[in-house]
């Protein structure tokens, strides 16, 4: 199917586990999504690199990783944006098939053998290539070039993790409009589905809860008749999801083949390439019946590996997870300041979200509230991407036109000072745009310069968060230690680019920074495809 449609605008939704595009239809005021070359509606966020100079991405790539686990590369939204020696960085390639190192400037790096070599590529680079596959599948079902594009990521992304994608989409050759959360974009989509069918409601307050394949997002929103969105209050956690429900059944199929057969194969990555694969499908299925069995043939030294897995049993392994996830619901309600029986609906978005268990918590937290499953848990995200992308793309249609989104901020930011304490100059859910100040003595007798280095995160310890940028004031005058004070203003724009400056001011002297869509680094590998 190919339909002429001029300067269209796409909206992305980069998944960990598969991924989605879609594109608004101002003649047919509807959002398209889009199919790839299998005719599928969502792609899995797998590259698979083969001895020869081949590059698989999508479904292509995902056949490949029983047979060829070390070059198949999955999961690369949970370290995108983050640091080698972050913790969760560290626990994340402990289950990973294929190799991360530490690479310049204390990014994770992959290194994989390609056509008898071997080559590294940064999580950007492996990001790109599946960015590269839904924009040429976009580009062949609308029969022209597209360029310009929304990209979701999770509400909880760090400015760094967001910076990563960004870079992710120019290097697959994409004009990024915007970042906008997952939970917004699905509220987006609700939100046209719902105002077909409500008259006479002048706003609904909308929690949505997206639990996808690596990332766990919650948002409490606020959307009026007028179109106007307000992001109250977002959470999350972006290493929760899916995958690790998936791991949690892996790990007790190791343990089974340990009791029983006393061997270990946890460092057989063909064996576990396999068991990720059939514990992903018994847990779909476990959504739909309340027992389901893993069968494999000669999954180790020739061995076939049975195991019944009862719902009752999945339900135990992953109680922590669970638990997690309404911990951190309960913590997104408590910063939108509302009960949550003001909440009118609850949108539940993600495939994991069809577990049983899931939506049996939620309904009975929110006192037995039915849950909104009126739009398509995979689709969803993507769908309300393409609406805002037809916004921001200028597109002449009336539906998109005249939305307003207002987000906010999901971590704090702020300044070190001292040694390493934080001192937090915007708190997380601020809404934004915003400009905040705050005042700063001299630590120092006789101190000429003040260094501000600017980190974003919740910690106190600056060493647990997320270090942005720095900036020195110049020209203090020569005074005794917290003489001089130096005013700091942080200013977000409604794209979230942040501004930072200092200013002396007993004498005005200033220093800023900013913030934003850092220039693609030239030593980024340029990749074929």
């Amino acid at each position: 199917m190919s339909i002429g449609v001029s300067g269209t605008a796409i909206g992305i939704d980069l998944g960990t586990t598969y991924s989605c595009v879609a594109a608004w239809f101002g003649q047919h005021n509807r959002v398209e999504i889009i199919t790839n070359e299998q005719g599928n509606k969502i792609t899995p966020s797998c590259v698979a690199f083969t001895d020869t100079d081949e590059v698989l991405v999508g479904e292509g790539a995902r056949n490949q990783i029983n047979r060829n686990p070390t070059n198949t590369i999955f999961d690369v939204k949970r370290i995108i944006g983050s640091r080698f020696n972050d913790t969760t960085v560290q626990k994340e390639i402990q289950s990973l098939p294929y190799k991360v190192f530490k690479g310049p400037m204390k990014k994770p790096m992959i290194v994989v053998q390609h056509n008898g070599n071997y080559e590294n590529f940064s999580p950007e680079q492996i990001s790109s290539m599946i960015l590269k596959k839904l924009k040429e599948a976009a580009e062949t079902f609308l029969g022209m070039k597209v360029t310009n594009a929304v990209i979701t990521v999770p509400a909880y992304f760090s400015d760094k993790q967001g910076q990563a994608t960004k870079d992710a989409g120019v290097l697959a050759g994409l004009n990024v409009l915007r970042l906008l959360s997952e939970p917004t974009a699905a509220a987006i989509a609700y939100d046209l589905e719902k105002s077909a069918h409500i008259n006479g409601v002048k706003e609904r307050n909308v929690f949505v809860f997206d639990l996808g394949g690596g990332t766990f997002d919650v948002s409490l929103l606020n959307i009026r008749k007028d179109k106007r969105i307000t992001v109250k209050a977002v959470g999350g956690d972006t290493h929760l999801g899916g995958e690790d429900f998936d791991r949690a059944m892996v790990n007790c199929c190791v343990e089974e083949i340990m009791n029983k057969e006393k061997k270990d194969v946890s460092g057989n990555t063909r064996a576990m390439g396999r068991l990720k694969v059939a514990c992903e499908k018994a847990k779909r299925d476990l959504s739909s019946t309340t027992q389901t069995s893993i069968e494999i043939e000669s999954l180790y030294e020739g061995n076939d590996f049975t195991m019944k897995f009862s719902r009752a049993k999945f339900e135990e392994l992953n109680t922590g997870f669970f638990d997690k996830c309404i911990k951190i619901v309960k913590k997104c309600l408590r910063d939108g300041k509302i009960d949550k029986k003001k909440v009118d609906d609850v949108v539940i978005v993600g495939g994991p979200t069809r577990i049983s268990k899931v939506q049996q918590m939620l309904t009975e937290f929110f006192d037995g509230k039915l849950l909104c499953k009126n739009i398509n848990a995979e689709e969803a995200v993507a769908y309300g991407a393409a609406v805002l992308a037809a916004n921001l793309g200028g597109n002449d249609n009336q539906t998109s036109h005249n939305m307003i989104l207002s987000d906010v901020t999901p971590l704090s930011l702020g300044v070190r000072i001292y040694d390493n304490d934080m001192s937090v100059v915007i708190p997380r859910n601020t809404p934004i745009p915003t400009i905040k100040e705050r005042i700063y003595n001299t630590k120092f007798d006789n101190q000429l310069c003040v260094k501000f280095p600017v980190y974003q995160g919740e910690s106190s310890n600056t060493e647990n968060n997320i270090f942005l940028d720095k900036f020195v004031v110049y020209g203090v005058p020569a005074a005794p230690a917290r003489k001089e004070k130096l005013k700091v203003c942080f200013n977000i724009d409604a794209n979230g680019i942040l501004k930072v400056s200092g200013e002396v001011i007993s004498n005005g002297n200033k220093a800023s920074v900013t913030i934003a869509a850092e220039k693609i680094k030239k030593k980024l590998k340029k990749v074929k495809m």
